[in-house]
C-alpha cells in the first residue's frame, strides 16, 4: 500500500474554517471573549486590549494581544485565531500605526504605550461603511 502523501500547504490548511470575527489590524483595540471552564459551569471572560502581532500560518495563525492591567502592570495573551475557547471578538476601535509588529511598546509605560486612534475611521464613517442607513451628521 502506498503512502498518501501530503503536501505542506494541504496540512497547513487542515482545520482552518471560515470563523466570522471582524477584520482587525495591527494596532486596533479589540476585545476577545473567551470561553473558561469552571467546575460544571462555562462563562465568558473578556480580554480587551492592543493587537501587537499577527502571525498568519493557516491553522497555526495568532495573535498577540497587550492590555494594562491593575497598578500598570502589562499583561500580554496569545490566542489561537481558529481555538474554538474564542467565542467572539470585538472591535472596538481602529489604532494608527506604520509598523506590522509593534513590540516596542513593551518598553513603554503609561501614556507612551497606547496607539493612538486613526480619525479616518470615526463612528459614524464605520457606520456607513457597515450599513447602508444614512448618518446624521
Amino acid at each position: 500500500m502506498k503512502a498518501k502523501t501530503l503536501t505542506f500547504e494541504t496540512v497547513r490548511d487542515i482545520g482552518v474554517q471560515e470563523r466570522n470575527f471582524p477584520k482587525f489590524a495591527i494596532g486596533d483595540l479589540i476585545a476577545v471573549y473567551q470561553k473558561l471552564k469552571e467546575g460544571d459551569k462555562e462563562r465568558l471572560q473578556a480580554f480587551e486590549g492592543d493587537v501587537i502581532a499577527i502571525r498568519s500560518k493557516g491553522n497555526a495563525s495568532t495573535f498577540t494581544v497587550r492590555k494594562i492591567g491593575a497598578n500598570s502592570v502589562p499583561v500580554e495573551r496569545i490566542f489561537p485565531y481558529y481555538s474554538p475557547m474564542i467565542d467572539s471578538i470585538e472591535f472596538v476601535r481602529k489604532g494608527k500605526v506604520r509598523r506590522a509588529k509593534l513590540f516596542y511598546l513593551r518598553k513603554r509605560v503609561g501614556r507612551a504605550a497606547r496607539v493612538e486612534e486613526d480619525k479616518t475611521s470615526t463612528k459614524a464613517s464605520r457606520a456607513v461603511a457597515s450599513s447602508d442607513v444614512p448618518v446624521a451628521e
